[in-house]
């Protein structure tokens, strides 16, 4: 669409993608260079929501020590509570802990969930799927421990955004595969399902949106310089999807990688895996790290919804579609 966005975004959509044409094109650095700039940019954690627990610890992972940061709400406790293992997003490149934290504490909050947010080894120091590998040892761990925390173990979901959505996918693989921990729920949060570039999302928001098919191709390249045929990578590449945990999977509309997710929802909901699948229409990649957007608050209402569903009745997910 070259330059030229559609006429009928929401105005406050509309600034901030005006604001967002200064994020750097991440394919003129290199990661660590880009990595520095990026965390210059931020700015201080606020801390907020405020957590009963909020503890970073390190663990063993297959890479050497792994960080955790753990997040318990305030919440009236009837019981344990449901066990999230997050993974952030930022194109398997950058970002940590520091920048998903107020995601993760208004997620802990919203869901009523004890969240363990994973800081995995970045690519391409670390080429996939080292990522997942990480992340599915923070599963286990949780699986063992996060009872500790107050925590469920019988209740355990993966959950990410962006690049992380790919991780909480092919975790949920993985897991599937090698009889790991039961996962209760898949959560993917606009998820960067495949290397798919020709899709209509593509077509049609791939300039102009924030996420561009330009950085998509060099996250890509970053991550699976050797090519993207192990389903550890792309999930899709998997020979059947039968018998994945049920899947809450939220998409935005002006998202390059928007059509790969919706598509994925209704493949996951042919194999026989509960889904329930919303794409917001009028949002961008990442809205939801967004808290000062006027309409990110409902959005994430919604999707505490969806997961708190998902959670207390993990076959209620019944293959519904909202698109």
């Amino acid at each position: 669409m070259g330059g030229q966005r559609r006429p009928d975004l929401h105005p406050e959509v509309e600034a901030m993608l005006q604001a967002l044409a200064a994020f750097p094109d991440v394919t003129g650095y290199g990661p660590a260079e880009l990595r520095t700039l990026l965390r210059s940019r931020r700015g201080p954690l606020r801390d907020t929501p405020a957590m009963w627990i909020a503890q970073d610890r390190v663990i063993e992972g297959p890479g050497g020590d792994l960080a955790l940061r753990i997040l318990v709400p305030r919440h009236e406790r009837r019981g344990p509570l449901p066990v999230i293992v997050f993974a952030h997003g930022g194109g398997f490149v950058f970002c940590d802990l520091d920048s998903h934290d107020e995601l993760c504490r208004a997620m802990a909050e919203g869901v009523g969930a004890v969240v363990i947010s994973v800081d995995y080894r970045l690519a391409p120091e670390h080429p996939g799927p080292a990522a997942m590998e990480d992340v599915y040892a923070a599963l286990i761990w949780a699986s063992e421990h996060a009872s500790e925390y107050g925590g469920d173990t019988g209740r355990i979901a993966v959950a990410g955004d962006s690049a992380g959505g790919n991780l909480a996918a092919t975790v949920s693989l993985a897991a599937r595969d090698r009889c790991g921990p039961r996962i209760a729920a898949q959560v993917l949060l606009y998820p960067v399902i495949d290397d798919d570039f020709a899709t209509e999302s593509y077509r049609r928001y791939g300039v102009g949106y924030y996420n561009t098919a330009k950085a998509m191709r060099w996250y890509w390249a970053q991550y699976a310089p050797h090519g993207t045929d192990d389903p550890y990578l792309v999930p899709t590449r998997a020979a059947t999807l039968a018998g994945l945990p049920p899947a809450v999977i939220v998409t935005a509309e002006l998202d390059p990688p928007c059509s790969a997710g919706d598509d994925y929802a209704r493949r996951l909901s042919d194999a026989g895996v509960p889904v329930l699948a919303h794409r917001f229409d009028g949002l961008f990649h990442g809205f939801l790290t967004f808290p000062d957007l006027s309409l990110t608050g409902p959005a994430r209402q919604r999707l505490w919804q969806m997961m708190r569903q998902v959670l207390a009745d993990p076959a209620s997910s019944g293959g519904r579609h909202d698109y």
